[in-house]
């Protein structure tokens, strides 16, 4: 009876530390984006730090470098992550009204059109080893 529930215990030990090693992962994944809007355009961000222009390229150099290792962290996690993520927009639009509804939606393309634009502005680079 006390190793049954010693395996119990361990065995919740152990999901609760996978549970959370993910959800921290995801909360960094899912949260770059608010920071990245918090701070502005990365220009913006080193016109006020003042950067030249080899510390811009070696900033973006070093930020693109992060980019693809957390990706590559992330991969196997990815389905989880999106099934997690829709899960969370449906509970969320199931609360609100259809002119929120409306309005949420024309943020949506707001956000996407800015997200484009952005995008189109960046060079297009590709993580070696993916």
């Amino acid at each position: 009876m006390q190793r049954s529930k010693q395996q119990a215990l361990m065995f919740l030990l152990g999901a609760v530390l996978v549970g959370g090693a993910l959800g921290f992962s995801a909360d960094r994944y899912i949260g770059h984006e608010k920071f990245a809007t918090q701070y502005g355009p990365r220009v913006r961000f080193y016109d006020e730090l003042g950067l030249n222009a080899q510390q811009r390229t070696t900033m973006d150099s070093l930020a693109f470098q992060q980019d693809c290792a957390v990706r590559q962290v992330l991969a196997p996690h990815d389905s989880a992550l999106k099934a997690i993520r829709t899960r969370f927009q449906a509970q969320r639009d199931s609360v609100l009204t259809k002119d929120q509804m409306a309005r949420m939606e024309t943020r949506r393309k707001d956000i996407q059109a800015r997200r484009e634009a952005d995008q189109a502005k960046e060079p297009k680079r590709t993580c070696t080893g993916n």
